[in-house]
C-alpha cells in the first residue's frame, strides 16, 4: 500500500484522514507533520505516524497532501525543494493555488492533484473538485479519488475552472449558513423557539437537496412547484427577487473567485 503524508493536521486534514482509516481499516500508511505538536499529539491518538518536519514526509510518503494555508504555500513548498522528485505525487488542496504553482515552487515537474474539498467532509457528506495534472499514473489519480470519494461526492473539473469551482463547493456551506441563520433569527423574532425552527430549517435543506437531486426536476421547475398563485411562497419569492437575491448571491460567488485568483498570484 502506497504511504500517504500530510503537511497540516487541521480540521480538513483530519476529516480526510478519518475517510481513508474508515476505508482501509487503519491509519499505519499514514504520516502526518504539523507545527502544532498539540494537533501532532491529537491526530496520533487514530493511530497514524507523526513525523517531525515536512521534509520528513516526503521522503517517507508517496503522496503528499499540502493541507496548508494558501498564504504558507512558499513557505513550505520552498522547504520541500532538496527532497522532491518525480516519483513523489502532490496534492493540494488550497484555494487558488495551480498545479504550476506548486511544481515551479518546488522545481520539479511532480505530478500534482488541484482539489477543492469543502467542510462537510467532516460529517462524509463533503464535496470535492478534482484536477489531475496530465503526468500523473492511473493509480495515483485513483488513489487520491478514492481519499475524497470515501467522505462525499468527488467530480473532475477542469483547471481553467478551480478558481471558480471554489465558489460554488468550496466556500457556499457559508452562504447556506448564512440563510439558515437569517431564518432562524426570524422564526425567534416571532417566538418560535431557536431550537425547534432550526431542527425544521436543517430538515427542509436536506429535503430540498434531496427533491434536487431526485426528483428529476430543474430548480426552476421545483420553485414553481411550492409557488402557487396568489399564495404564501410567492409573496416571499417576489420580496427576495425585488431585493436582487440571485443577483447578490452571483456577486458574492464572483468575489470569491476574483479572491482566489489573488491567493494564486
Amino acid at each position: 500500500m502506497k504511504k500517504i503524508g500530510f503537511i497540516g493536521a487541521g480540521n480538513m486534514a483530519t476529516a480526510i484522514i478519518k475517510g481513508l482509516i474508515a476505508q482501509n481499516g487503519d491509519g499505519s500508511f499514514i504520516n502526518v507533520y504539523d507545527l502544532s505538536e498539540e494537533k501532532l499529539a491529537e491526530i496520533s491518538k487514530l493511530g497514524v505516524n507523526t513525523l517531525s518536519t515536512s521534509q520528513s514526509i516526503v521522503k517517507d510518503s508517496d503522496i503528499i497532501v499540502l493541507a496548508v494555508k494558501p498564504q504558507n504555500y512558499a513557505e513550505v513548498l520552498d522547504e520541500l525543494k532538496e527532497v522532491v522528485s518525480t516519483d513523489k505525487t502532490f496534492v493540494s488542496i488550497a484555494a487558488g493555488i495551480s498545479i504550476a504553482y506548486v511544481q515551479n515552487a518546488l522545481g520539479c515537474n511532480c505530478p500534482v492533484v488541484r482539489v477543492m474539498p469543502n467542510t462537510p467532509l467532516l460529517l462524509k457528506k463533503g464535496a470535492s473538485a478534482l484536477c489531475p495534472s496530465d503526468n500523473i499514473s492511473e493509480d495515483d489519480k485513483q488513489i487520491v479519488y478514492d481519499m475524497f470519494a470515501g467522505s462525499g461526492v468527488c467530480e473532475y473539473i477542469t483547471e481553467e475552472h478551480m478558481n471558480e469551482i471554489i465558489a460554488v463547493n468550496g466556500s457556499s456551506p457559508a452562504y447556506i449558513y448564512m440563510f439558515a441563520q437569517a431564518m432562524a433569527d426570524y422564526a425567534v423574532s416571532v417566538g418560535i423557539d431557536y431550537d425547534k425552527a432550526l431542527n425544521l430549517i436543517c430538515a427542509t435543506l436536506e429535503g430540498s437537496a434531496a427533491m434536487l437531486r431526485e426528483s428529476g426536476d430543474t430548480p426552476d421547475v421545483l420553485i414553481q412547484k411550492v409557488s402557487s398563485k396568489g399564495g404564501t411562497t410567492i409573496e416571499a419569492l417576489n420580496v427576495l427577487r425585488e431585493q436582487g437575491f440571485s443577483a447578490s448571491v452571483k456577486d458574492a460567488m464572483k468575489a470569491c473567485t476574483k479572491r482566489a485568483e489573488e491567493l494564486g498570484k
